[in-house]
């Protein structure tokens, strides 16, 4: 079974591309999701996080407190690797339990959904990555019309802190391009003949 990786920068499609190939059967693995699920029911992790970050990191029910360990890493560096030292090994993790049982299913090939496919180390997980490309103006105009709540400056920062986009698509073994002047279909479905054969 082949495992297929897809990244590509904020606002550049990967979800809709991902939407694509689960209509076409193809299981899909979104790692922001996963994420978040493995941060509230993985003991190892919550100790891991507790024991880093402080008895503050889930409150008294158990959740995750978002906002708290939000404040605590996204203002420090070495706080924010910190987290993701300890996060991206749990989603690999999960990640791996997770490709086994589809293996089982008989699927041909699988995908990760991931922004941070190369910065996470997942890529060494992975057969081969597609890069969902899409212009810099673009992707802000998408992100403003989605998430209206974030300025031009906060879409800036995110994208200073991702690999940029020329490096994914000479690392990519595919790109998708989904710059509004090629059609998304077609280029999905040309993939998905190739990797289901």
């Amino acid at each position: 079974m082949l495992k297929i990786g897809i990244t590509g920068g904020i606002g550049s499609g990967k979800s809709v591309v991902c939407r694509l190939f689960a209509t076409l059967g193809a299981p899909v693995y979104d790692s922001d999701t996963r994420a978040k699920w493995v941060m509230t029911n993985d003991d190892q992790l919550r100790d891991e996080l507790r024991a880093a970050f402080g008895p503050d990191t889930f409150d008294d029910l158990g959740h995750l407190n978002r906002t708290y360990l939000a404040r605590v890493v996204f203002a420090d560096p070495g706080q924010l690797g910190r987290l993701n030292a300890l996060v991206h090994p749990a989603v690999g993790r999960d990640f791996a339990q997770w490709a086994a049982a589809r293996q089982a299913e008989g699927h041909r090939y699988i995908l990760k959904e991931a922004a941070l496919l190369y910065e996470s180390g997942a890529y060494q997980q992975l057969d081969e990555i597609i890069t969902v490309f899409a212009p810099v103006e673009v992707r802000q105009a998408r992100i403003l019309t989605r998430d209206p709540h974030r300025t031009p400056d906060d879409i800036q920062n995110i994208i200073g802190k991702q690999m940029s986009e020329e490096e994914k698509m000479q690392r990519a073994n595919h790109v998708v391009y989904n710059d509004d002047a090629h059609l998304l279909i077609p280029q999905v479905l040309k993939l998905h003949e190739t990797y289901a054969q």
